[in-house]
């Protein structure tokens, strides 16, 4: 994980924004019921947005759209995607 990290709360969801060696990842965790999901794309910003339950967690989708992923994610934690806290450092994220 390099040093870029980033972190948002709102009501009982925590996000967490950070990269690796190849990915820009934001994951979503939701208080009490231990709920997840994550939406990675490679570091060059480019590519797919991919849904996973988890960081690591194999892939449930590809979406072009923030938005759409935010969406699945959002289905995922049993939430809106207006209850969806996003770190400043994620919000580019897309194509």
């Amino acid at each position: 994980m390099t040093d870029s990290e980033d972190t948002a709360e709102a009501g009982d969801v925590t996000a967490r924004y950070f990269e690796t060696d190849g990915e820009r990842v934001l994951t979503f965790e939701r208080s009490g019921g231990g709920a997840t999901a994550a939406v990675a794309q490679n570091v060059d910003g480019y590519a797919m947005l991919k849904v996973r339950p988890t960081p690591t967690g194999d892939e449930l989708e590809r979406y072009y759209g923030f938005d759409m992923a935010l969406d699945h994610a959002a289905e995922l934690l049993g939430v809106t995607v207006g209850d969806l806290p996003i770190p400043d450092a994620a919000r580019d994220m897309g194509i």
